[in-house]
């Protein structure tokens, strides 16, 4: 039996039906009638128009393409993928995720031995400690676990909140609905057996309104991070490439290297535009190439000067090395760290290509080729430990010096790309959960949707690592921000796994205290080895947190208010009936849609509209645009009409549901795929000749004109309210919002045929 929503979510929610019970999520096939509001439990005000219903039964629900079936479990999707499109994927995806890890072979012992080597085995230490961090970060996490908490092959942080947020109710997203339960990529594929731990922590999760907060800050916060770590990327990795220049001349100054990284950096964000698709297979062979010098060299120097650093695999080196160094040797961690910079891009770009493709690159070419590197330059250091500075460069054979240094070059913006890409992905993703304000998003391939562009992001970015280069000016300074930066986005991914595990795959107790005292161990010690140089520039990545976190906050902010007042202060059933059929109210030819966010029934600023003017078009919608916790939501799925009575009003009400990473506007205009699915309702509702009668006004409607009206709310501040709230409402989200996307522009609606209402909402 369907059941309330606790008694402690607000009394707004109490009208929303869902469908859960224990630990099992069931469907509800929705009825090809509106269910009567008597027989619906749970429901407290008797608004029909707070339960949605009637959806599409056309040729969609009987026939569905193979293109349109979606999975909870991205490995099932990927079977429809042919071998060669997953090789394919694989090849881009070197030349998009990996270069960033691919080029910390140029700093990360010089970075570590800051100080120089003290002592001939501190090299093996060194290098053991960088092998099992390889090996338990990158491939044992990302690789084998977290690749595989994927949202139906997106990834990211936002991915990992939405899938809670669908088990759970731990989401903070006012539109939500029962129906939404139904959307076939909505259900989660859950393990059979029950467990009392899951159970016990799902329910003190929805019971919590701290712990929905808490989850929803972290998802935030990671997000940050990761903007961030797009930031300092690409400003350290060709900073680092740039300075070998210093080996081909000694007249080679500090400030000709900055300024060559600026047009370097500006360069690369500049063809950002093209895509991931075109960058991916431009960078690609470029990556390859790297990998292959790096092996090739690191073979070498293995050979040539100490094959026996191969006994670096014994993890007793490492505590030899802590035992002789102490403190010292727990603060060189802030350099080993940056091994894995990058990391997260695995997952944060998934939704560019698959898991299998990555798990493929990731598996035969890349971490055979740093493990091979790190070797290479480890053997090389045992016979000249006091040119630590320049280990990768000098470690390079003389007539391969400027094949490396081209080769270091064209990586380090490669690397770049793999940040840029992630932030792009992970943007879009939380601006369709309405935590980031709007920003144009081009979909740049075809055939991969997740491929996106962020034009205003895109300069920003620009903006930051130009200010970040010329500031610091060395790898040395960027390396203390860049490694916060990076494990603590990683620390952030760890939380969200371990709530997942538990809840969700309902993983044994044991592997999830293996998993924390391994992996997630390992972290907090990196985290706290990094955080002791806060001061030489740690506090970057901190303050750009601080920034996008207080913007993210307030958006998400006045969006949830600014629906809950719309909620409060809808318009009634009955109100409807007497506005549209009052006799002072003319009706005209044609059709006008009316768009909101409120999906819960209709806004108040209709009945602005019409105390303003006086006249209504013959057939009315008013369509509400929410977006759920979910990657995708398959097309015969998307619309959900009602029908207001009685039918002789022509007033229907819509509800246009969309994933984060769903395309819009990809061929057909809006217009005409709301009228054609209003056409499949009316028919699939109504007798044959009633639904004629119908289908011949909406048409004529149609043709009469169309009408799209859009509320322009000017937001503000209730009187009375604190000075915190006045300056979030009346000066932040104002000065955000004003220089954020316009919503018509989501739609691409005519301008003229567009009707902006305006009204004012106090909060």
């Amino acid at each position: 039996m369907p059941e309330s929503r606790n008694s402690g979510d607000s009394q707004r929610d109490s009208d929303i039906v869902n469908i859960e019970e224990d630990d099992e999520i069931y469907s509800q096939q929705t009825p090809d009638r509106p269910i009567p509001e008597s027989q619906i439990p749970g429901l407290k005000r008797h608004d029909s128009l707070d339960i949605e219903s009637a959806k599409i039964h056309s040729h969609h629900d009987t026939k569905v393409s193979k293109k349109h079936l979606y999975y909870d479990n991205f490995d099932d999707r990927e079977s429809y993928q042919d071998w060669g499109t997953i090789l394919r994927l694989a090849f881009q995806s070197i030349g998009v995720v990996y270069g960033d890890i691919g080029t910390s072979p140029l700093y990360v012992y010089a970075s570590t031995f800051s100080e120089g080597i003290k002592h001939e085995d501190d090299i093996l230490g060194v290098l053991s400690i960088i092998f099992y961090t390889i090996t338990l970060i990158p491939v044992i996490k990302y690789v084998l676990i977290v690749l595989h908490a994927n949202d139906n092959g997106d990834g990211g942080t936002f991915a990992l909140y939405s899938k809670l947020c669908r088990f759970a109710k731990v989401g903070l997203i006012p539109s939500e609905q029962a129906e939404d339960r139904e959307v076939s990529n909505f259900r989660l594929e859950l393990p059979a057996k029950n467990n009392a731990i899951s159970s016990k922590l799902k329910k003190s999760l929805e019971s919590s309104r701290f712990a929905k907060f808490s989850l929803l800050f972290i998802a935030m916060l990671g997000t940050c991070m990761v903007i961030g770590d797009g930031i300092l990327t690409p400003s350290i990795s060709v900073l680092s490439a740039v300075s070998g220049l210093k080996k081909a001349s000694d007249t080679m100054t500090e400030r000709v290297i900055v300024v060559v990284s600026v047009v370097i950096l500006i360069m690369l964000f500049m063809v950002q535009r093209f895509g991931t698709d075109k960058v991916g297979y431009s960078f690609a062979p470029i990556i390859c190439v790297w990998f292959g010098l790096n092996t090739v060299i690191g073979i070498y120097n293995f050979i040539k000067f100490d094959p026996s650093v191969a006994k670096a695999i014994n993890p007793k080196y490492i505590f030899d090395y802590f035992k002789r160094n102490k403190k010292d040797a727990w603060i060189s961690l802030g350099g080993t760290v940056l091994a894995i910079t990058g990391t997260e891009a695995m997952f944060a770009d998934l939704g560019h290509f698959s898991v299998k493709s990555i798990q493929i690159s990731m598996g035969c070419v890349v971490y055979p080729t740093l493990i091979t590197s790190y070797s290479g330059q480890a053997s090389w250091l045992r016979k000249h430990k006091h040119d630590v500075a320049d280990t990768f460069y000098k470690s390079a054979p003389e007539v391969l010096y400027w094949s490396v240094f081209v080769m270091a070059v064209l990586a380090a913006i490669v690397a770049s790309q793999a940040m840029i890409s992630g932030t792009f992905s992970i943007i879009k993703q939380s601006l369709s959960l309405g935590c980031f304000p709007r920003v144009t998003v081009v979909h740049t391939s075809a055939k991969y949707e997740g491929q996106v562009f962020i034009p205003e992001m895109n300069y920003l970015l620009m903006i930051g690592c130009v200010l970040v280069t010329v500031t610091f000016r060395t790898t040395e300074n960027i390396g203390h921000a860049y490694g916060i930066a990076v494990i603590f986005a990683e620390t952030l991914t760890s939380l969200f796994m371990v709530v997942m595990m538990l809840v969700i795959w309902k993983t044994n107790l044991f592997l999830v205290i293996l998993y924390v005292l391994v992996i997630s161990s390992t972290e907090y010690i990196y985290l706290s080895s990094v955080l002791y140089k806060f001061s030489e520039g740690g506090y970057l990545p901190f303050s750009f947190a601080v920034v996008l976190m207080f913007i993210m906050c307030t958006w998400n902010y006045v969006y949830r208010a600014k629906y809950n007042y719309e909620l409060d202060n809808k318009v009634s059933q009955e109100l409807i009936k007497d506005i549209v059929s009052a006799s002072g109210i003319s009706r005209m030819p044609g059709l006008a849609i009316f768009y909101s966010e409120l999906a819960h029934g209709i806004p108040p600023i209709f009945k602005h509209y019409v105390d303003n003017i006086p006249a209504l078009h013959l057939v009315l919608v008013f369509v509400s645009i929410k977006s759920l916790p979910i990657s995708k939501v398959a097309p015969e799925e998307r619309f959900l009409f009602r029908r207001v009575k009685p039918n002789e009003l022509y007033v229907f009400r819509c509800v246009v549901r969309y994933g984060y990473m769903d395309v819009r506007n990809k061929k057909e205009s809006f217009e005409k795929i709301l009228i054609e699915n209003l056409a499949d309702f009316i028919q699939s509702e109504y007798e044959v000749s009633e639904a004629q009668q119908d289908l011949v006004v909406v048409e004529n409607a149609w043709r009469a004109g169309v009408v799209h009206l859009v509320g322009e709310h000017e937001i503000m501040s209730r009187s009375g309210s604190s000075i915190g709230k006045r300056f979030v409402i009346d000066y932040v989200y104002h000065f955000v919002k004003k220089n954020s996307r316009q919503s018509e522009s989501v739609f691409k609606i005519p301008h003229k045929r567009m009707l902006k209402v305006g009204m004012t909402y106090e909060l």
